[in-house]
């Protein structure tokens, strides 16, 4: 990955139409493998080159222990996308104490590095790597 040429914004904040349009997943509640409620999808994280979405901005919160927060979560982790639901496969927990989305960071590869390693996904500019296909269902 060139950090100039694969720069990651938030879709919010980017004048940008991302490749597929169903990966604008925002305002779908999130729900994690056990099928309890993680929180809202608030934002997108692109790779602006690609106009790929690469990580879930989830405004978490409202399970016991679990404060409202933003955390980022890898689109890799993704199980299903129903109508209203985006289903992913750690747990709220996991999620807790996770990465939070740091705007400081936007730039920092290996802040996005982190984040992938703590879900134990391999990073998008990564060889190994292979683009999820959109709803697929991992359960």
């Amino acid at each position: 990955m060139n950090d100039a040429s694969h720069s990651m914004v938030r879709l919010q904040d980017a004048d940008l139409t991302l490749a597929d349009p169903a990966d604008d997943l925002r305002g779908r509640r999130v729900a994690d493998r056990n099928g309890s409620e993680v929180g809202v999808v608030g934002d997108v994280i692109i790779d602006a080159a690609e106009r790929r979405a690469r990580f879930l901005e989830i405004d978490a919160g409202g399970n016991p222990g679990l404060s409202r927060i933003k955390q980022l979560v890898p689109v890799d982790t993704i199980t299903r996308i129903d109508d209203d639901v985006v289903h992913i496969s750690p747990d709220w927990m996991m999620v807790a104490g996770g990465h939070g989305y740091d705007p400081s960071a936007v730039l920092d590869r290996t802040y996005y590095a982190a984040v992938y390693g703590y879900y134990n996904c391999p990073p998008f500019w990564w060889p190994s790597h292979h683009d999820p296909e959109p709803g697929a269902d991992d359960e």
